[in-house]
C-alpha cells in the first residue's frame, strides 16, 4: 500500500530561495531508494508560511529503510527546521 510522508518545514525569513536551490540541487538523490515513488516540494502560498516536503513510498517498510540509512545533516548548514511529519496511507478506491 502506498504511503505518503509530508515533512513540514519552518524557513527563516529570507531563506526561501536558498532552501529551494538546495532541494533543486539534490532533487534526484532519493530516486534510487527501493520503494520510492515520488517527491514534491510545496512552496507556501496565501497566509501559509511553511514549506512541505511530500514523498510517496510503496510501503512503510521502504520509507523506514531509507530513513534509517540517511546521513544526519550538520545543523549549522541547514536553512530550515522540521516542524513535524504528517503520515498517510493512500486509499485504494478501486
Amino acid at each position: 500500500m502506498t504511503v505518503v510522508k509530508i515533512n513540514r518545514l519552518s524557513v527563516p525569513s529570507g531563506a526561501n530561495e536558498e532552501l529551494e536551490r538546495r532541494f533543486a540541487a539534490r532533487k534526484h538523490s532519493v530516486d534510487s531508494a527501493p520503494g520510492f515513488e515520488g517527491f514534491e516540494l510545496l512552496r507556501p502560498a496565501g497566509e501559509q508560511t511553511e514549506y512541505f516536503v511530500l514523498t510517496r513510498w510503496a510501503d512503510e517498510e521502504s520509507f523506514r529503510a531509507w530513513a534509517a540509512q540517511r546521513q544526519p545533516r550538520d545543523p549549522q548548514s541547514t536553512v530550515s527546521t522540521s516542524e513535524g511529519m504528517l503520515e498517510f496511507e493512500v486509499v485504494d478506491l478501486g
